[in-house]
């Protein structure tokens, strides 16, 4: 038996590309205004609960400051990430990957479950199994269930088009600032899970864990 439904594999790297494009497109929209606020209106720098470093031309996209191309390349790649997060939704509880494998257990909500798997990674003691552990479904949980979400529903409510269509978002989200600022954390809250990732796949052999997730892999591999 695969140890990755195709529906994963093929989810996994549309959205990895998707998030890529997004992170550093978003990076280039950044160097606009570098400037974060709370509420519905913000303009003066004076104003701001934060302000981020202009990043460098090689970190964005396109490779060199340009609003309108930026914004391009973030609205496309937004539909992409969106429309292939709903088909992962639609086949993984049709399918029953969620339920089996990313769902929390209440024993898995226990700092004791924590200390062990901690404890197991710091010993080296892991058994292999294709099955994710309490602090992995849980990240994974966070990733999948708020983090992603978080970032169309705030991307849709700080969209000049969208924003008359569903004002109601907007306040929900404490109005178009708030959500901007919202949109910026859940982005790098996303990269920082992204670099453990691939740090955890690296740790744990990454020719095995990347050719597991382009042919499936066989049942009884360790998840990274």
């Amino acid at each position: 038996m695969r140890r990755h439904k195709l529906t994963t594999r093929v989810w996994h790297w549309l959205n990895a590309i998707a998030l890529v494009v997004l992170f550093m497109s978003g990076l280039n929209i950044s160097n606009a205004h570098r400037h974060l606020y709370w509420g519905d209106y913000g303009f003066d720098p004076g104003d701001a609960w934060l302000s981020v470093i202009r990043f460098p031309a090689w970190a964005t996209i396109p490779q060199r400051y340009d609003l309108a191309e930026a914004r391009d390349w973030h609205n496309l790649s937004a539909w992409v990430f969106a429309l292939a997060l709903l088909l992962w939704w639609v086949a993984s509880l049709a399918n029953r990957h969620f339920r089996s494998d990313i769902a929390v257990e209440r024993r898995e909500w226990s700092p004791k479950a924590w200390i062990g798997v901690i404890k197991a990674y710091v010993t080296r003691s892991k058994e292999e199994s294709d099955s994710y552990n309490a602090l992995q479904k849980i990240a994974y949980a966070v990733v999948l269930g708020v983090l992603l979400p978080l970032m169309i529903f705030t991307g849709l409510s700080i969209s000049p088009g969208f924003e008359p269509a569903a004002p109601w978002l907007v306040d929900l989200l404490g109005g178009r600032q708030s959500a901007r600022s919202l949109h910026f954390v859940s982005a790098w809250a996303i990269f920082g899970f992204f670099v453990i990732h691939i740090a955890m796949v690296l740790v744990s052999g990454p020719v095995r864990q990347i050719g597991a997730m382009i042919t499936g892999g066989k049942r009884g591999e360790t998840n990274p």
